[in-house]
């Protein structure tokens, strides 16, 4: 089984602060949000022959609809993260990489959509 490329990125952030008990931060909304989701697919995947007796349509649309809120926080997150790494001096080019973007202009394009779509949403344009 190849390896996760991304687990020293979670091993070096879970060892930099406990985690929170809190469950109103909008991380850990997320995490419930998208476990909660996989939950409905696994119990989905149960049925073997496609048909899964304990996931009812209501189910399916009860996950559907945790995507925008999910989409969000993700981007309200992912916004707070280029904001401290621009806070802690990283430039674009580095910001772009660890985003496996190409290119500065990229990441720098990119934060601006997400800062438009987040406005947009706290106007209830979207």
């Amino acid at each position: 089984m190849p390896r996760d490329s991304r687990q020293p990125a979670r091993e070096r952030l879970s060892a930099l602060a406990p985690t929170p008990d809190d469950d109103t931060t909008a991380a850990r909304r997320v995490e419930q949000d998208a476990s909660l989701i996989g939950r409905m697919l696994a119990a989905a995947g149960e049925g073997g022959d496609g048909q899964a007796p304990g996931v009812m349509p209501a189910d399916v649309s009860a996950a559907l609809g945790l995507f925008e809120g999910l989409r969000e926080q993700l981007d309200r997150l992912e916004t707070q993260v280029v904001i401290e790494a621009r806070r802690c001096g990283m430039d674009w080019r580095q910001i772009a990489q660890d985003q496996g973007l190409n290119s500065s202009q990229a990441a720098s394009q990119r934060y601006q959509r997400l800062m438009t779509r987040l406005e947009e949403i706290r106007q209830g344009v979207r």
